[in-house]
Formats: structure tokens, sequence, C-alpha cells
């Protein structure tokens, strides 16, 4: 399955190669140059379709369970101050996607949304520390009643596209689809400093069924 933030991407570059591929037929003479033009354009569409692949995810159930957002590697766990949303202290949790990671993001909680603000920025590597602070990103603050969660959806050194489809008071439902960052990024999670964390450093998780975190009542 393609994700539907992809399309637009895909679409473009099945253009790109039958256009590519025609002029080599019709100009090219036959040859080493020919086939690679071919061998090329292949790679190319092959590779934006595994990158914008998205498939089925089954979240686990638990109001008090918080899940990854997604797909990737723990690259941060840390304690900070969190003053937009929460206003208190928290517990970052970074997640690093490479270019071969699925890059669709989930919702990691059930709840409405109730911040979204996007800001503008530089594109640090997404693994550096300070990436959270510097690059392009938008934050989205979850509230279920019990507890509140603050996400960012961090650009990398080479993702400069970050597909949000939140609005402010929507309903959101844990392991529901909701965005994408193109071609390498990073999402930032911040949880109560009371959550029991489920990952550590450098584990590797799946958005909307890797558990990051439970707050037990």
């Amino acid at each position: 399955m393609i994700s539907k933030y992809g399309y637009t991407a895909v679409l473009r570059v099945i253009g790109f190669a039958i256009v590519v591929d025609a002029l080599s037929l019709l100009f090219v003479g036959e040859g080493i140059v020919k086939v690679g033009v071919l061998a090329f354009t292949l790679f190319l569409v092959l590779f934006v379709l595994y990158f914008f692949r998205d498939p089925a995810r089954f979240a686990p159930s638990g109001d008090h369970l918080i899940l990854s957002p997604a797909d990737g590697k723990v690259v941060l766990v840390k304690n900070v101050w969190e003053e937009e949303f929460l206003r208190s202290e928290a517990v970052q949790i970074s997640v690093f996607l490479s270019p071969l990671n699925i890059h669709v993001n989930r919702i990691p909680i059930s709840g409405k949304v109730r911040y979204l603000r996007y800001v503008k920025g530089d594109y640090l590597v997404a693994f550096h520390e300070k990436a959270s602070e510097k690059n392009e990103r938008t934050l989205i603050g979850i509230e279920n009643g019990k507890f509140k969660i603050l996400m960012r959806q961090v650009a990398g050194f080479i993702a400069r596209r970050i597909v949000c489809s939140l609005h402010v008071d929507d309903i959101v439902k844990a392991g529901e689809r909701f965005g994408m960052i193109k071609f390498g990024s990073r999402v930032d999670i911040l949880v109560p400093v009371q959550a029991e964390l489920k990952v550590g450093l450098n584990d590797r998780v799946v958005a909307g069924e890797t558990i990051l975190a439970a707050i037990r009542s």
C-alpha cells in the first residue's frame, strides 16, 4: 500500500521516468548508455514506491499507553523542561528515521488535539541534539483527560517537507495516521515524567505498535 501523502511524488517520478525512457529510446543509440538510463529510472521508481510504502498497523489497546509516532531508532532519551504545551518537566524520546524507514507518522495516544504550531527553521542532520530547537518542525499537543503529550515532527538535512493533516480540536485515536516527513527525519515525543519508559537508547521502534511508555493511574 502506498501512503496517500506520497501520491503526488510517486506520480511525478513515474512521469519523469516515462519521459526520460522515451527520449532514451528515441535518441540514444544501442549500448550501455541506454541500459544505464533505463536502469536508473527503474531504480528511481522502485525507491520512491518503497519509500512511500504504508503497511497496516495494529495498535495495542489501553488509554494508559503511549505509542511510538514513528518507525526508526531511539537516539535520545532525556529529561527536559517543556514550556510550550506541557509547561512542566517531561521526558523527551527522540526517534530518528533513516531514508529506508517507513515515514508515515501515527498518533501516540487517543484524545483531542489541543495545540498545533508550525515553526520555520534550519536543516541540521535530524539526529543532531539541537535539531529539535533549530530545525523546521511542527509541534502537536494531545490531551486525553488524564495526561498530555507533545510531539515534534522535525525536518532533517534531506527532508524539507513536513506533512501534518491535524487541526486543533480534532479527536484522534492511537495508531491513526496523521502525516509524514519526507526523506529522512526525526520525531520527538515528550511525555510526563511519571511515565514508565518501555524503550531505551538505540532501540528500534514501530509507529503505532511499539509502546514507548505507560502511565499508571
